[in-house]
C-alpha cells in the first residue's frame, strides 16, 4: 500500500478549472518530483493534498480518503505543508518559530531533541536561535520554514518552490538539508521545484505537469535521459 495515493483528483478556484485529473502514488519513505511551466498546477496538487482546495477525487493517506478533511485535520495526520513564501512569523524567534511546528506534540523530551537536531541541520539557524524571523535573509527564513515542518514529525512533507528566490549555493545548502531528512528521519516527500536539478537531488520519480494534466511521469533517471525535458528543465 503506498503511503500517500491521488486517484484522478481535479480541483477548480472558483469556476477555473485547474487541475484535471491528476494520479501519483508516493510509498513509505519515497520522495516524488512535481515538474512544469508556471501554472501548470504543481502547486494547486500540494494544495489539494493539503486539503486547502477543494477537490474531487481521492487523496489516499495510509490507505484512508483524507479529501475534504481541511488543512488542520490533514496536518494532525502527519502531513506539513512548506508552503512557496516560507509563512515564517516574522515577531517570533528562530526557536520560538520552530517550536510552533510541535505545537500539537506532547514528547517533550523527543522535542528537544528534535530542536537540536533542526538546528545541526541548519547552523545558520542555530547562530540566530534568538533572532526574530523577519530579521533573517531569504534564505535563512526558507531554512526556518524546512525546520518548523520537520518539527512537526511528519510522515509526509510537502515541499513548494524551496529554492525561488535563493542564490544558488544558498539553494543548494537547503536541498543538502533536505536529502539528510529523507535520508536521516525517514520523511518521504513531494517536491515541487523549477530547478529540476536540485530536485533529481532528492527524488526518486517525478510526474510532469501541462496545464493541470500529467504530461510525462518517470523515473530520475528516465527523465534525465530525455532530451525534451532536459531541453526545458535543465537547460541541456
Amino acid at each position: 500500500m503506498s503511503l500517500l495515493e491521488l486517484e484522478d483528483v481535479r480541483a477548480s478556484y472558483g469556476h477555473a478549472d485547474v487541475l484535471h485529473g491528476i494520479s501519483l502514488t508516493l510509498p513509505d519513505n519515497g520522495a516524488t518530483g512535481l515538474l512544469g511551466a508556471n501554472g501548470a498546477g504543481k502547486t494547486t496538487t500540494l494544495r489539494a493534498i493539503s486539503g486547502m482546495v477543494r477537490t474531487t477525487g481521492r487523496v489516499l493517506f495510509e490507505g484512508r480518503d483524507i479529501s475534504g478533511l481541511g488543512p488542520d485535520r490533514t496536518a494532525a495526520l502527519g502531513i506539513a505543508h512548506v508552503p512557496e513564501g516560507r509563512g515564517t512569523l516574522g515577531q517570533l524567534t528562530v526557536r520560538e518559530n520552530l517550536l510552533v511546528g510541535a505545537y500539537r506534540r506532547k514528547d517533550k523530551a523527543a522535542v528537544s531533541a528534535d530542536l537540536d537536531y533542526c538546528l545541526d541541520l541548519f547552523p545558520n539557524l542555530a547562530e540566530r536561535i534568538r533572532s526574530h524571523a523577519a530579521a533573517l535573509s531569504g534564505g535563512e527564513q526558507q531554512m526556518l520554514a524546512v525546520g518548523r515542518a520537520f518539527m512537526a514529525k511528519p510522515r509526509v512533507m510537502l515541499l513548494d518552490e524551496a529554492s525561488l528566490g535563493l542564490a544558488p549555493s544558498t539553494a543548494r545548502r537547503v536541498y543538502d538539508a533536505v536529502v539528510r531528512l529523507r535520508q536521516e528521519a525517514q520523511v518521504a516527500m513531494v517536491v515541487v521545484e523549477q530547478n529540476a536539478n536540485l530536485a533529481f537531488s532528492v527524488v526518486d520519480d517525478a510526474t510532469v505537469l501541462e496545464t493541470g494534466r500529467v504530461a510525462l511521469h518517470g523515473t530520475s533517471s528516465e527523465l534525465l535521459g530525455m532530451d525534451a525535458v532536459r531541453r526545458a528543465y535543465l537547460g541541456g
